[in-house]
């Protein structure tokens, strides 16, 4: 089985100055974020995972969209949207891709592949690359107060602007070598997120990504799976560890049309998992989806852990897969 991260990841202050650091500070090019990057990458790796990402380093989910998108804002750390969203010129995450591709590759010759994760709707189990990842059209619009442009009362017609401008940049990042595009949206498990807008959004974004496609919704989805599985992605990414609901929901509404990506790490606790409570916990996931559809991740981002405790968590899940 495949692993793979949700995507944050603890960034951690580095104290090292080298002499091209001194420079850089020097002539204001210094990226305060790469050492974090760089570091969250190798950990990812060395831990043992088959899908890395860059650690979203550069801030919260939503925020890292926020500040960069036309049409939106950060005011007093609360995003808002000021204007019509429009597509960026240019991309949010595609140099902090290939950064992420070039550290794994440094480290690793594994992830120097050229075939692809899917071939049909097989996955490659022997796979190694980087994720792209996008907060979700949805979730980037309930996360935000509406304060120019639009009227507050039409979230639709925002979402799918949303989708466009987002539409590109998964483009962008499938361009600069991104082995898969993650779709975050968490919002779709709250209840207050219209399911319909929310699939033709991440329709909009994922048609003509010539890459496999996850979406990854925390929280209950017990109430919400079997739409969720209807939604058009290859992978449907949920928490396992942390919401026992969950695997009830998931023997009851799937149908094997899905690749599941199957959080098995409790990332709101310190305390590190055994190779057993991993094990037992995918061992249910396998008798319901089998090995050959399951995706193993933790069950959302680590960036709240201390990076001792991502480390060890990780380990223990490459562990455990190797284990079975």
């Amino acid at each position: 089985m495949l692993t793979t991260v949700v995507g944050s990841y603890p960034v951690v202050e580095t104290k090292t100055e080298t002499f091209g650091t001194k420079i850089s500070r020097l002539f204001g090019s210094y990226d305060e974020f790469k050492p974090s990057l760089e570091m969250a990458v190798k950990d990812q790796v060395l831990a043992g995972v088959d899908i890395v990402s860059d650690g979203q380093v550069r801030g919260d989910m939503v925020e890292i969209f926020a500040k960069k998108l036309p049409g939106m804002t950060v005011e007093d750390d609360v995003p808002g949207i000021n204007g019509k969203i429009r597509a960026l010129n240019g991309s949010i995450g595609a140099a902090d891709m290939k950064l992420a591709i070039k550290t794994a590759e440094n480290i690793s010759e594994d992830f120097k592949n050229s075939e692809p994760l899917m071939d049909g709707n097989h996955l490659n189990h022997s796979y190694k690359g980087v994720k792209g990842i996008v907060t979700g059209p949805t979730t980037l619009v309930l996360s935000s107060r509406v304060l120019d442009f639009y009227k507050k009362d039409n979230k639709s017609k925002i979402i799918m602007d949303m989708a466009q401008a987002l539409k590109k940049e998964a483009k962008e990042l499938e361009a600069a070598g991104a082995g898969m595009i993650q779709i975050d949206e968490p919002f779709l498990s709250t209840g207050i997120a219209d399911l319909k807008v929310a699939k033709e959004a991440i329709k909009t974004i994922s048609t003509d990504l010539k890459v496999p496609v996850a979406m990854h919704v925390c929280g209950d989805v017990e109430e919400v799976l079997g739409d969720l599985l209807k939604f058009p992605v290859q992978i449907i990414d949920c928490e396992f560890a942390g919401v026992d609901s969950n695997i009830e929901a998931l023997k009851t509404e799937y149908r094997g049309s899905k690749k599941i990506g199957f959080g098995c790490l409790d990332t709101k606790t310190e305390v590190v998992e055994t190779v057993e409570q991993v094990s037992n916990l995918v061992k249910k996931g396998i008798d319901i989806v089998g090995k050959e559809n399951m995706m193993i991740d933790p069950d959302c981002g680590m960036r709240m852990l201390s990076r001792e405790i991502a480390q060890l968590k990780l380990k223990k899940m490459k562990e455990t897969v190797s284990w079975l």
